[in-house]
C-alpha cells in the first residue's frame, strides 16, 4: 500500500492508567477514560486526544494552505468542541465544532481569510475521517498585535 502511514500502540498499564506511543515520539502518552466513565482525573482521553487530533491537524493543515497562497496573518487559535450524547448503542459525538480564531493585519484581507477557513475545514485530513456532523465557526480580528504575544504568549481555551 502506498502513502503515508501511522502507527500507533496503546495498553493498560494498571487498573484504569493506560499508555500510547508512537514510532515518531520517544515519549509515551499518559491516558485514561473520563472521570465521568470511571476514568483518572488528571489524564488525557481518548475523547481529548480525538479533539487534540482535529485542532492540531486544522492548524497545520491551515498553515500549509497560508504559505501556499502566500497569506500573511497575526496568529490562529483553534479551539474544538465535542458533544457526546448516550444513544441506545452507547455514546457517540452528536456534533463536532472547529472555533478558529485568525488574527489578521488588515480588514481588506477578510474574505480571502474565511476562504481560507473554510478551505481547511474542507482540506482538514481528520475531520474527514469522521462521520460525525462537524460545523465551522471561524471568528477573524484584525490586530496589529497577536493576542497571544499580547497576553503573554498563553494559549486560551474560552467559549464565545
Amino acid at each position: 500500500m502506498e502513502g503515508h502511514h501511522y502507527r500507533i500502540g496503546a495498553a493498560w498499564i494498571s487498573g484504569r492508567t493506560g499508555i500510547a506511543k508512537c514510532e515518531s515520539v520517544p515519549n509515551v502518552l499518559r491516558f485514561s477514560a473520563p472521570h465521568h466513565f470511571g476514568g483518572v482525573e488528571g489524564k488525557w482521553t481518548p475523547e481529548d486526544l480525538l479533539l487534540t487530533a482535529l485542532a492540531s491537524c486544522y492548524t497545520s493543515t491551515f498553515r500549509a494552505l497560508a504559505d501556499y497562497s502566500k497569506f500573511k496573518y497575526a496568529d490562529l487559535e483553534v479551539e474544538v468542541l465535542g458533544n457526546v450524547q448516550q444513544i441506545h448503542q452507547g455514546y457517540v459525538f452528536s456534533e463536532i465544532f472547529t472555533r478558529p480564531v485568525l488574527s489578521i493585519f488588515h480588514d481588506k484581507d477578510h474574505e480571502r481569510a474565511l476562504r481560507l477557513l473554510e478551505k481547511t475545514q474542507e482540506l482538514c485530513l481528520v475531520r474527514r475521517a469522521l462521520a460525525v456532523k462537524h460545523s465551522l465557526e471561524p471568528h477573524i480580528d484584525v490586530v496589529r498585535i497577536p493576542r497571544r504575544i499580547r497576553d503573554g504568549g498563553n494559549l486560551r481555551l474560552t467559549h464565545r
